[in-house]
């Protein structure tokens, strides 16, 4: 890192962390010489993307920033709190030593790589026993966590900064993507799919959005959470509860023989029906429907009415959308035919 850069950095992280209250964009250029020294050198812009790179790598660092829109001047204003930028002292065992070592190693896999190996150096640093010895020797079998979502990281840091986000979301099934408005409190890996759970201020509750199903960009917003986050965020509750497990009702379908292996494994009863099909009662509960509606016409819901209903419906937005890409590329054909 250059000097002139690193000096910049810490001299932002000291004025944070060493005001009482929150400091406006123009407060700190004001206080730090380098930005007094760009701001006469270089436009607003150039300064603006300078103090939100800089804001970024500090954040990156473990530097905790918090955002405030009550300043004077009516400027969103700048403050880290040393309560919130203060670690009590660590001490770990070699098999607590180890289980980082590990849960590190697996996330070298994914898009937090950087942040799991800066933290063992960190560790390190601080004199706390995270050394090679500890870390166990991988071999042909290595645990892996995929994020390769757009949509993880800027959860992710929203979700650490405790800024809402809106974005894009199709559910299971629909047509188009509808906007959402979230307050995110955890992200979450389960069954191979990435879930984020948060309050939906539209909504009014709790909700779970899968990542895959997130379009477009995140966008973080500057005001601050307006619903109490709780404690302890169990995401895979919730989704458990959105996918249906734990329901105390249950649905019959029909399965064609030698398909839908999944929908298989949740049958609390199952029997024949002929040589093409099965009968079976499984769990039901809230996102059936669409889990169902990914097997087409492998699936025939007998009961009850409503989850019917909710599957004709599904596949019939598909359909629909089959049939719009469809003509579509028909007419690009003929006209370029023409």
């Amino acid at each position: 890192m250059p000097i002139a850069k690193s000096e910049r950095l810490m001299n932002l992280a000291l004025c944070l962390m060493n005001t009482k209250r929150p400091l406006s964009k123009r407060e700190l250029r004001d206080s730090i010489e380098a930005y007094r020294e760009a701001a006469d050198s270089a436009s607003e812009d150039s300064f603006n993307r300078m103090f939100e790179r800089d804001k970024d790598d500090l954040r990156e660092l473990g530097l905790v920033i918090d955002v405030d829109e009550s300043t004077l001047d009516g400027e969103l204003g700048y403050l880290a709190r040393r309560d919130r930028n203060r670690l009590p002292e660590i001490s770990l065992d070699a098999e607590e030593a180890a289980a980082l070592s590990l849960a590190a190693g697996v996330w070298r896999q994914a898009r937090l790589a950087g942040a799991a190996s800066g933290a063992l150096h960190k560790l390190r640093a601080a004199g706390v026993l995270v050394d090679q010895g500890a870390e166990p020797q991988t071999g042909a079998l290595e645990p892996r966590i995929p994020a390769r979502e757009a949509a993880f990281e800027p959860l992710l840091g929203a979700a650490r900064d405790r800024r809402p986000v809106t974005f894009a979301y199709r559910k299971s099934g629909a047509a188009l993507p509808e906007p959402r408005s979230v307050e995110p409190w955890a992200l979450e890996c389960w069954h191979g799919h990435w879930y984020l759970a948060g309050w939906d201020r539209d909504r009014k509750d709790v909700r779970v959005f899968r990542l895959s199903r997130i379009i477009g960009r995140v966008k973080a917003r500057s005001d601050a959470f307006g619903a109490e986050v709780p404690d302890h965020v169990d995401v895979r509750q919730h989704v458990a509860r959105f996918a249906g497990e734990g329901a105390t009702a249950t649905a019959r379908i029909r399965l064609r023989r030698g398909a839908a292996f999944p929908l298989r494994t949740k049958a609390l009863q199952s029997e024949p029906v002929d040589a093409d099909w099965d009968e079976l009662e499984i769990p039901y509960g809230h996102g059936l429907a669409s889990d169902l509606g990914e097997f087409g016409a492998d699936v025939v819901v007998i009961g009850p009415a409503e989850l019917r209903a909710d599957v004709i419906a599904s596949l019939s937005a598909v359909a629909g959308r089959t049939a719009s890409t469809t003509a579509s590329t028909t007419a690009t054909k003929g006209a370029s035919a023409l």
